[in-house]
């Protein structure tokens, strides 16, 4: 059996995975990382799910297995649950950014100090096929094509 540093497991919950079959007709599509290491993180994840899913803004067309790995940064900490997401949506970059830190605040995301433990964890990891870098958004997100906590999950997904 193949061996990954500091991957643990993979668990599933009621909308990870996820597959939707219909596409909408919005412009762009946004891939989404999630983490959360403060529980219960399959509910917070899945509660996400459910509030995504109503927003008229967004359509969500699939999600991954939970990755179950290590923490890395601060390692002095519970190990983190991962799982990216694919939307569709006709807002621009820096506005579905704006919207992802809506969402980390509501989940109640406190920024004690880099790496911390956090109850959500919202990264745009890729828009469509853009590229963006200035100090409120960055597409690609930087360290997406290297952390296990993206590659495994997104290599998990249907639909891609």
């Amino acid at each position: 059996m193949l061996k990954i540093k500091g991957v643990r497991r993979f668990e599933k919950s009621r909308f990870f995975p996820f597959f939707s079959k219909n596409m909408s007709s919005f412009k762009y599509l946004a891939l989404v990382g999630l983490g959360s290491n403060i529980e219960p993180e399959k509910k917070r994840f899945d509660m996400l799910f459910r509030v995504m899913r109503e927003d008229s803004r967004f359509k969500i067309i699939s999600t991954s297995p939970l990755l179950i790995n290590e923490a890395f940064g601060f390692k002095d900490q519970k190990d983190f649950t991962n799982a990216v997401m694919l939307m569709q949506t006709n807002l621009h970059a820096r506005a579905f950014l704006k919207i992802l830190l809506y969402y980390e605040l509501k989940f109640k995301r406190k920024r004690t100090f880099k790496n911390a433990p956090r109850t959500l964890d919202l990264d745009l990891l890729y828009f469509s096929r853009k590229v963006k870098r200035d100090k409120w958004c960055e597409v690609p997100h930087s360290g997406a094509r290297e952390r296990v906590s993206v590659i495994l999950p997104l290599g998990l997904m249907q639909g891609i």
